[in-house]
């Protein structure tokens, strides 16, 4: 996950390991969810290994508003950072929760890593980036995720 690609996960613990407020496009009502990326890879090479030929969603159910998992973010990484409003762009959805019953059906399959763990995982991560990383604003050198 590039620290600075537009979502709001490595946005939020970037701008709190940056010291920076947290910013919330629109009033924070709308929701998201998060898959850790384990989860996501076993579901996808469980999907692969099977039969089916139909999509199939692979994602975790459990829904936050945006506003709550700033709360979240803040509370993680222990920093005093407030949350800044801004206007909502117009093609922001207002909702995404997969409906994973047919990974559930089909693939025996449905997250095992909950938002809390995934989140501490995540942000260990993030705490491991260079002081030079963190204030990168463009992440396409990909040369050290590639091995050789």
């Amino acid at each position: 996950m590039r620290l600075n690609d537009g979502r709001v996960l490595p946005a939020f613990i970037g701008q709190a390991l940056r010291g920076e407020d947290l910013t919330i496009f629109g009033d924070g009502s709308q929701t998201r969810s998060f898959c850790y990326v384990d989860d996501l890879v076993e579901g996808i090479v469980r999907l692969l290994h099977s039969d089916y030929a139909y999509p199939v969603n692979i994602g975790n159910p459990s829904e936050i508003t945006i506003r709550e998992f700033a709360e979240e973010i803040i509370k993680l990484t222990g920093t005093n950072q407030k949350v800044v409003y801004k206007d909502l762009p117009t093609d922001d959805p207002k909702q995404r929760r997969p409906d994973i019953t047919k990974a559930r059906a089909i693939l025996n399959w449905e997250p095992k890593i909950d938002r809390s763990e995934g989140l501490k995982r995540t942000y260990a991560f993030f705490k491991t980036l260079t002081q030079e990383e963190l204030m990168e604003t463009d992440h396409y050198n990909f040369d050290k995720y590639i091995i050789k």
